[in-house]
Formats: C-alpha cells, structure tokens, sequence
C-alpha cells in the first residue's frame, strides 16, 4: 500500500502553489555515490517520482509540470538514452491506470514527433486516456526546451494572422501564453531543482518569469515527500510581491 502523507501544520492548505515545475536532478551522482550504473539512478528516481505525483494529486495542487528529457538529453550515451526511452514505457505501462483513477490529466510538453515511434505512441496514447480527466495536471517534458518552445508559440501566431484568424492587435502576452504547451494552465508559482543547481537549464522559461525557486541539495532520488512539503512550506514564507514594493517600503 502507498504510504499516505497528509500535509503538516506549518502548511496552509489554502496557500498551495497552484503550479509546482521540477526539475529531476541527481540520478547519475546518486548512482555514482551507491555504485550503480546511471540507469539505475534512473530508475531510483522514477520510483521516487509516484509518490510525489500521488501526494500533488492528493493535497490538491493543480498542476505539476516535470523535467524528464530535454532536446539536449539527445548528447548522452547511447546507453543512458536508452535507458531513458525505456523508463517512459515502463511508467506508463505500471502507472497509467492509477493516474486514470485519480483523475489525473496528462500532458507531454515537447516535440513528440522526434521520439522513437513506441515512445510517441505511448505517450500520445496517455494523453488521449486521460483528455477528459479534471484532476491534477501532470505536464512531462520529453524531448523540450523552452526556447523551441517559444519559438512555436511565435510561428503559431504568425500562422494565424497570415491566415486572417488574428489580428496583431489581438496578440498579447495572453494569446502568446494560450498557444504554450501550457495554455490554459496557470503559470508556475514554485520550481524545485534538486541536488543544489541552480540554474533552469532552458525549462518552462516563460512560465517561471515570477515562480519562486528553490534548490535543494538532495539527489532526486532521495527527495521525497517530506521534502516537498519543506519546500512548500519555505514557499509560503515567501513575500511574493509580483516586482511591488514591500508594503512598509
């Protein structure tokens, strides 16, 4: 049975983050510290990675938006790539029906065409399964980067005034946002790093202009849900003032 982890009382349940983004950093340095080849690493953080989607879904966060392969990732030995291609199969395959039962809405951000046909098929095949569910919203980057991204929203509203359907007059920074992998989500409130980068690393870049960032030093794998709720609870201690001025200044 999945362990149940009711938020602690240093945590508004009021107060959530609507938007959590994480970066899974660590796998390959917690490998390396217990002795393991990188896929395994791989694999530690992906069992990691149900119990902080089951807690996101059960506390209530709207949407949870993770950073499991980004257009760089490609650079990697073949090995860790496909060990990485595998991992995806073997998540959809062993998680797909509990996140049906949760009501979970999954969305892959990134270019899905330039995956291998199973993993595109699989992925797409999650997405349809779940298009109607109205629970949490669970965004996997695969095969992303942001800058591709914007770029895509850009061309997608070039597309739409050549054609007629849009004006110039009408695209502001709500229409460039609709036509994200994201549109219609809110932007992200809290993005946690794990194992002390700090840095985005070409993630979710216009969705972060004011997400409050924290880096924890632990390796993905030995992140879990406990110190998600650290991380919400350092975030609601955060004054976050949207570039106004404290109130006493």
């Amino acid at each position: 049975m999945p362990i149940s982890y009711p938020l602690p009382d240093t945590i508004d349940p009021s107060r959530l983050p609507r938007h959590i983004a994480i970066i899974m950093d660590g796998n390959g340095r917690w490998a390396k510290q217990h002795k393991l080849q990188i896929a395994l690493g791989h694999r530690a953080g992906t069992e990691n990675l149900r119990e902080i989607i089951r807690n996101c879904s059960d506390i209530g966060v709207k949407a949870l938006s993770l950073y499991a392969f980004s257009t760089e990732n490609w650079n990697r030995s073949k090995s860790e790539v496909d060990a990485l291609m595998q991992l995806i199969l073997d998540f959809f395959d062993s998680e797909i029906d509990e996140l049906c039962e949760k009501r979970v809405h999954i969305t892959i951000l990134g270019d899905k065409a330039g995956l291998p046909d199973t993993q595109r098929v699989t992925l797409e095949a999650a997405e349809q399964r779940t298009a109607a569910n109205d629970g949490l919203y669970l965004n996997i980057a695969v095969n992303y980067g942001g800058r591709a991204e914007l770029v895509r929203a850009a061309k997608a509203l070039c597309a739409e005034v050549q054609k007629g359907s849009l004006s110039l007059d009408q695209i502001d920074e709500q229409a460039f946002s609709d036509r994200l992998y994201t549109g219609g989500m809110p932007d992200v409130d809290l993005l946690i790093r794990t194992s002390g980068e700090m840095r985005l690393s070409n993630f979710l870049l216009y969705q972060c202009s004011y997400a409050e960032f924290i880096f924890p030093e632990k390796l993905w794998p030995d992140f879990h849900v406990p110190d998600l709720h650290e991380c919400i609870r350092v975030y609601q201690s955060r004054d976050r003032r949207y570039g106004a001025r404290r109130a006493e200044e």
